[in-house]
């Protein structure tokens, strides 16, 4: 029995070590902070606070559940972005008109690689909450991965993909360094 003890209190999950159930506390189980904005992305016009539940609410690191909250101001846009390890689903809070976008690349596997935004398309600031199915979801910011890649894209291939000419492409470089 102590051996299957130790065992399990050395199993990583996600990166982080699983708690022992005996050594749970209320705190385990608990967080704050979704009732005010986050870090803030003057450029696309919104605030962004993720809740990672394996390091706010180790109680519950193995669910597979994460949660941001989100202030987007009109005309603000959370940019084009995938998440490779989720299904994202979003909630408006009391107020707020939001676009959401979906690009489907393979519509016979809608629920991987889809590429999304929100916009919003009203007149007030809108704030949500998106939730994931997964503790870990990553983030890929498609416009900063196309052209602040490290190393970075070929010009060439980067102007032919999207019809531009080597200037207007080193121009958009600029935007995302």
């Amino acid at each position: 029995m102590l051996s299957f003890i130790l065992f399990y209190c050395a199993v990583f999950v996600n990166g982080k070590i699983c708690k022992d159930p005996k050594l749970a506390k209320a705190d385990d189980f608990f967080t704050s902070g979704l009732n005010v904005g986050g870090n803030v992305f003057p450029k696309f016009g919104f605030t962004l606070k993720i809740l990672n539940l394996i390091n706010n609410m180790p109680g519950l690191n193995t669910l597979g559940i994460s949660i941001a909250r989100a202030d987007l101001e009109p005309q603000g846009v959370v940019p084009l972005h995938m998440h490779p390890r989720a299904a994202e689903l979003i909630t408006v809070l009391l107020e707020g008109t939001l676009y959401a976008g979906f690009l489907v690349a393979d519509g016979a596997n809608f629920f991987k690689s889809v590429v999304r935004f929100i916009y919003n398309v009203g007149h007030k600031k809108a704030t949500f909450l998106a939730f994931y199915n997964s503790q870990n979801p990553g983030t890929m910011a498609i416009p900063g991965a196309i052209l602040a890649s490290e190393p970075p894209n070929i010009d060439d291939v980067l102007a032919k993909s999207f019809l531009l000419n080597k200037t207007q492409i080193a121009k958009l470089r600029t935007k995302f360094s």
